[in-house]
């Protein structure tokens, strides 16, 4: 059986020619493939790729260093930053070098409250970048104190700086001893991890109670821990003793943890309030 190799025809046996389209045949010649058209296959769906996430914002979490220098009779607080950032009193910054930058936010109304009721300024600017930064000195002594997850009560006006994972919060008194102590009703907490600087008229020392009890005549004592019971209570028993002994109001710290005091200023503060004193009389002298 054959086919015409042209348009596929089947021929007759022998045909030379084929009868349909009068093509030339050679023998044996296979019928041609009819190819068929495929219809286009259709593209496959879209695959769902979700977008890239944003470029991570730049992380503050470089080194930082404080350290306390003494020039002439002022001390000064040097801080070196590494791509960090720390927080300070306002007007604190004396001067710095480097690419640093300064933000001052608008506290909050719990922030405001604050600053009315303690010596803490509300607007704690922040200064973040990479240099040396030099706060202002002072005829006092600058404690740097290191807080592992703990929480301290400071006195007022005694915070100076800290770091970012320092909280600056708000410590209430009881009535009585907000009344009496000379502390106030409000004083500063901080908590958290990270170094706190404090500012007090002289050396702290530190005292660690353990169920124990400290009394205090005068408000020197800068700073306590949290589980400290801080009460304000009669030197004596009686009213004559006290009267008698010379000693009226006396503050209490009890329970288990620490305090810092700073029992005695040191000279220059001294001597500072030495002629102050002596310039009030001059002054009251001339007035009279």
């Amino acid at each position: 059986m054959a086919f015409c190799g042209n348009c596929g025809t089947r021929l007759k046996d022998g045909a030379v020619f084929c009868h349909e389209c009068g093509a030339r045949q050679d023998a044996g010649a296979a019928p041609p493939v009819r190819q068929t058209m495929q219809p286009p296959s259709a593209p496959p769906p879209p695959v769902y790729q979700a977008p890239p996430p944003p470029p991570p914002a730049t992380a503050v979490t470089g080194a930082i260093k404080f350290s306390v220098e003494e020039k002439q009779m002022l001390k000064m607080v040097k801080v070196e930053m590494q791509n960090t950032m720390f927080r300070c009193e306002s007007g604190a910054m004396y001067y710095m070098q480097g690419n640093l930058q300064i933000e001052s936010k608008m506290p909050s109304a719990g922030g405001l409250l604050k600053s009315m009721v303690t010596k803490e300024t509300a607007f704690k600017p922040t200064i973040s970048g990479t240099g040396t930064v030099y706060l202002e000195p002072s005829f006092g002594e600058f404690t740097i104190m290191d807080l592992k997850n703990e929480t301290w009560i400071l006195d007022k006006g005694a915070y100076y700086a800290s770091e970012m994972g320092i909280e600056v919060g708000l410590w209430t008194n009881k009535a009585i001893s907000g009344l009496f102590s000379g502390e106030g009703f409000f004083q500063t907490q901080v908590s958290g991890t990270g170094k706190v600087i404090v500012v007090s008229n002289g050396p702290l020392e530190e005292i660690n109670l353990v169920n124990d009890r400290l009394v205090v005549d005068g408000s020197f004592a800068i700073a306590r821990t949290a589980g400290i019971d801080f009460t304000v209570n009669k030197a004596t028993k009686g009213l004559f003793s006290s009267w008698t002994s010379g000693e009226g109001i006396v503050n209490t710290f009890t329970g288990t943890g620490k305090v810092l005091i700073a029992p005695a200023a040191n000279r220059h503060v001294t001597m500072m309030n030495y002629l102050g004193s002596i310039y009030r009389r001059v002054i009251a002298i001339k007035n009279s």
